[in-house]
């Protein structure tokens, strides 16, 4: 396993096993409190990620024992006049938009408190696996803003549109089993195995067709939303793409031979 640093709060570890990446977010002593420096951070390792073609899946964890991630920093934004929070805006955007654009199929790990936009960068993820000790929740209007780190989007995107209205209104926390139940969580696991279980996925989704699985979140991403007609479009080009590949090539004699396949990822 290797690992690489981006600034001081993010860690990318590539394991050496599956074609799998681990994005830690690495700022203990404030549970993870996305500052202006760790937005740029993780900014920095989604953009190095997205452009390594040997990377087929990420997970997107936490080096903290007791919290994915607490949302923003707010005792940093205290100090901020109007003028440094319209400055902030496009660097901390740039963190969530990150996640959610990776191109490979990503699965967040968490365990404690992801609240605001430590929710939200699960909420970034396609998959999210909680242990039971994950405590899930959007409280921004509490504190005088709104989610702004997608949750206004995503989440009705997963639990519909009145449930995450109640959710974002109340400011309501919401523990494991419930998470689970609204389908805010899609795998519950026992305590301290959220990271390996969705290291687990992640192999499992890696071993795969890397064009396969770049074109199939393609799809899924683009055809959200859109009527069945334009839906069906959307993965008649995703699939177009693929189907003269290297990879379906691949694909379709190792089947034949009884192989496991040796994906060219072209």
């Amino acid at each position: 396993m290797s690992e690489e640093r981006f600034g001081e709060f993010v860690l990318v570890r590539r394991h050496e096993r599956g074609h799998v990446a681990e994005l830690v977010l690495d700022r203990p002593k404030a549970m993870n409190a996305v500052s202006t420096a760790m937005a740029r951070s993780i900014a920095g390792a989604c953009a190095a990620l997205g452009e390594d073609r040997s990377v087929r899946a990420v997970v997107l964890s936490s080096s903290h024992e007791r919290a994915f991630c607490v949302g923003a920093d707010l005792k940093e934004r205290n100090s901020f006049s109007d003028a440094d929070l319209v400055r902030q805006r496009p660097v901390a955007r740039g963190a969530y938009t990150g996640v959610l654009e990776l191109p490979v199929p990503t699965v967040a790990a968490v365990h404690g408190f992801a609240l605001g936009g430590g929710c939200e960068l699960a909420l970034s993820c396609d998959v999210i696996v909680a242990d039971r000790t994950a405590v899930m929740g959007l409280p921004e209007v509490s504190v005088g803003v709104i989610p702004g780190g997608g949750g206004t989007q995503l989440l009705p995107r997963r639990v519909g549109a009145a449930r995450a209205a109640e959710l974002i209104f109340t400011a309501r926390r919401v523990e494991a089993a419930e998470a689970r139940e609204l389908g805010l969580v899609d795998e519950l696991v026992e305590e301290g195995r959220d990271r390996e279980s969705a290291l687990a996925m992640a192999v499992r989704i890696a071993a795969n067709s890397p064009v396969g699985l770049r074109a199939a979140k393609r799809a899924l991403r683009l055809g959200h939303g859109l009527d069945l007609a334009a839906g069906l479009e959307v993965e008649d080009a995703a699939w177009r793409s693929v189907a003269f590949s290297g990879d379906r090539a691949e694909g379709v004699a190792a089947f034949n031979e009884k192989r496991r396949p040796q994906w060219p990822g072209e």
